[in-house]
């Protein structure tokens, strides 16, 4: 009994030490955009920087076809069977759900059986080109966080390449070729992401190793994000310090795995032999069940929260930031140009927090009270800003924030943010004053006691 009233009691006092702890726990995560802390000055915002968590960016994408009428089924056309394609006689028909393979199909959860996909018409006007582009917009710009998998249910493409775009689709780039021969296809040597290095992370390689036609096990084309961050994080990616320090101080590094945009090229479909068979041409075809991209929105380290609302996706900036990316400082408070967050140092970053303008203060109100100058407000120091503005600095103690410049405090309180006991000022606090405030710092202590007050009393 005595073992089991300990346990609880330790279990109660690591959840109290986490509820004190005043950073995030992984180093890397930035799940936390400020938090409050004590200081010998009172109960002050401690900044850092601060990203959404990584997610299934499918969900929130736009997907377009080029050309438009390249899906298979309108009109109904036979195809061959994936496995023999000597075997032609299954149908692609629009206007029959169980037959038709529309685009979404590529982004939904597998429920029929055989697995959805999204298919293209069959190369039926052979010689010309048998070629789709099939482009993912997110109006968004979005940091790649993990491998981008593209799963075939036809042959995977003879050629193909992915390309980005940082600019919402106006100009594009390519991000890897793909071909069964790169040195033909598009006259690059053959490479893999294990040839390169810190130095050529960012090259642009052809490689041959998911160019495979017909085999039934070799369905997948990966675009490698964690191979490369590995070339900084380690093999496991456990040196992410190491990583975070590159991209804070690499931009193009960072660009890299930074898209509004990707755009899927296939150029040739999987033709299995050197010649095409112009008496089967319904053998040849595309068809993906499933297109993986995991990513965070881009908030420049400012945010922790994206929302998707009337089919589009915003950070909710913090530290005074403004814009879709938080690219911006909000109005009156542009006291410094406006700045990303850093990564570094580690483990809570730098938030580069936008500062008020001096010029937003203005001329203060009359008041009875004194009001506090410039210096007193701390507008030149870029870390802390103690100007009241209902998001990030709320008036304690029931202060309403007066034009974002001033705390109207209750009798009782004084302080730039109602923070103090005027008691305290007099040294009049006491007993009898009914105005007794705890220690500074005893906070976490008397949650503790206040926690244990509802527990069962211990018996040794």
């Amino acid at each position: 009994m005595y073992l089991s009233r300990f346990l609880s009691i330790h279990a109660l006092w690591v959840t109290v030490s986490s509820v004190m702890q005043p950073y995030p726990l992984v180093w890397g995560h930035y799940d936390v955009c400020k938090t409050q802390i004590y200081t010998e000055e009172g109960k002050v915002w401690d900044y850092m920087a601060c990203q959404p968590e990584s997610t299934d960016m499918t969900k929130y994408l736009k997907v377009k076809l080029d050309p438009p009428d390249i899906t298979c089924g309108d009109p109904p056309e036979s195809f061959c069977a994936m496995g023999n394609p000597y075997m032609c006689n299954n149908e692609c028909d629009a206007s029959t759900p169980e037959l038709a393979h529309p685009p979404e199909l590529m982004f939904d959860f597998e429920g029929r059986h055989p697995s959805t996909f999204w298919q293209s018409a069959t190369w039926k006007e052979y010689p010309k080109p048998l070629e789709v582009n099939i482009t993912l917009s997110w109006s968004k710009t979005i940091e790649l966080t993990d491998n981008i998998v593209i799963t075939f249910e036809s042959g995977r493409p003879d050629q193909m390449i992915l390309e980005k775009s940082l600019d919402y689709g106006r100009t594009w780039q390519p991000y890897q070729y793909y071909a069964t021969d790169c040195l033909d296809a598009f006259h690059m040597d053959p490479k893999s992401v294990k040839d390169l290095s810190q130095h050529t992370v960012l090259e642009i390689i052809c490689t041959e190793e998911y160019s495979t036609g017909y085999t039934t096990n070799s369905k997948i084309i990966h675009f490698e994000i964690k191979d490369r961050f590995a070339f900084f994080a380690g093999p496991r990616l456990r040196n992410m310090a190491s990583l975070y320090g590159q991209l804070d101080t690499t931009k193009k590094l960072r660009d890299f795995f930074t898209v509004t945009d990707l755009r899927i090229r296939l150029l040739r479909p999987a033709v299995g032999e050197i010649f095409v068979d112009e008496l089967h041409l319904a053998r040849y075809f595309y068809a993906i069940s499933d297109i993986k991209v995991r990513g965070r929105c881009k908030c420049n380290l400012h945010a922790t929260v994206c929302v998707y609302d009337n089919s589009k996706l915003t950070c909710e900036c913090e530290h005074n930031t403004t814009g879709p990316d938080c690219g911006k400082c909000k109005k009156n408070y542009q006291g410094r140009p406006w700045s990303p967050g850093s990564y570094l140092p580690i483990p809570k970053g730098t938030a580069n927090t936008c500062i008020p303008s001096i010029s937003s203060i203005g001329n203060p109100p009359k008041f009875n009270r004194i009001w506090p100058n410039i210096s007193s407000l701390e507008v030149s120091n870029p870390k802390q800003a103690n100007v009241c503005d209902n998001e990030l600095l709320h008036c304690q103690n029931g202060g309403t924030c007066h034009n974002n410049v001033r705390c109207l405090c209750p009798a009782a309180y004084t302080g730039i943010l109602c923070e103090k006991l005027r008691c305290e000022e007099a040294g009049s606090c006491g007993s009898e004053s009914g105005q007794g405030a705890p220690p500074r710092g005893s906070w976490g202590l008397l949650l503790f006691t206040g926690m244990l007050g509802t527990a069962s009393p211990l018996v040794f």
